[in-house]
């Protein structure tokens, strides 16, 4: 049996992840690696790419930073989230406003002091990501549509990063972060109708509360129909590999989102339509192992 002590530090370490969306975290690190070993770098030997330590050190100063601007918009978003978010919000609230804050700064300066061994353009790069996340969380965020954009753009940042280092622009890569672009940024638009109490309690100007359900719900579908777009290039234009599979099951799935769209008048039927594309977001880390199942099993073996 846990004494009552450790059971307190449990809870807090539990909220501490709660907080920073720690599963969130190692989904963007995993696709960060699986994107470096099978896209951004597939003709080199998989113990080069797992063992870079420049790799390495991108991809902890990216989940240093995530956690941080995760701390950073809990922070400013506690009072909101005691009305969209009730349970969730009492199990991060184990962890005081001040904690929360020290562990930002500190995150921050070992993210930066990582980016520091890597290249001065790295430092640049980070400290500018964690200035546009504060930014994000302190301001942009209550300006109808320009938050959702900065907000989508934050969001595949650490992506980009990863390929600038393997110098790989390939059309086929920014394609690719166009269809995961408007589905972020889709997303972000469902957030906003499902926090629309707390939103218009907390007095921030979203579009469902400017514009009303129906206008977001529109701007929702126009930006799903123009994900189809790249989807369909991605099946019928570039060589994916047997990814086709899952950009075939994605462009499916997301016209069975279009009519779900069209009929949901609630919280819980956004939150549905939230989990589908966070679905859609979530398979697509793990499909990128259909690229080439061959090199998959020759990397295993």
């Amino acid at each position: 049996m846990l004494s009552r002590r450790n059971r307190l530090l449990l809870f807090k370490l539990l909220s501490l992840f709660s907080v920073v969306r720690g599963y969130n975290i190692l989904v963007i690190t995993l696709a960060q690696y699986l994107a470096a070993i099978f896209i951004l770098a597939p003709d080199g030997p998989l113990q080069s790419v797992v063992l870079d330590l420049n790799l390495f050190l991108i991809v902890t100063a990216s989940a240093l930073t995530i956690a941080s601007g995760y701390i950073i918009n809990n922070f400013y978003d506690a009072e909101k989230d005691l009305i969209n978010k009730p349970t969730k919000s009492m199990l991060d609230r184990l962890v005081s406003q001040r904690f929360k804050l020290t562990t930002y700064f500190i995150l921050n300066f070992l993210a930066v002091f990582a980016a520091s061994y890597i290249s001065f353009r790295a430092v640049f790069f980070f400290s500018a990501y964690i200035f546009g996340i504060w930014l994000y969380s302190h301001k942009l965020k209550r300006i109808p549509f320009v938050g959702n954009l900065v907000s989508a753009t934050l969001a595949i940042a650490p992506f980009f990063v990863v390929f600038v280092y393997y110098k790989n622009f390939e059309t086929v890569i920014f394609v690719h972060a166009l269809f995961l672009f408007l589905l972020i940024l889709a997303r972000e638009i469902i957030k906003d109708l499902e926090n629309m109490a707390g939103d218009l309690a907390q007095e921030y100007r979203t579009i469902p509360i400017l514009y009303g359900a129906k206008t977001a719900k529109g701007i929702i579908a126009l930006l799903i129909v123009l994900t189809l777009v790249p989807t369909f290039l991605l099946i019928h234009v570039f060589d994916v590999g047997d990814m086709y599979l899952y950009f075939m099951a994605a462009g499916l799935l997301l016209l069975v989102f279009l009519v779900l769209l069209w009929k949901s008048a609630g919280k819980m039927h956004y939150v549905w339509l939230h989990n589908i594309l966070k679905f859609i977001i979530v398979a697509g880390v793990f499909s990128i192992l259909l690229i080439d199942v061959d090199l998959v099993i020759n990397r295993i073996i």
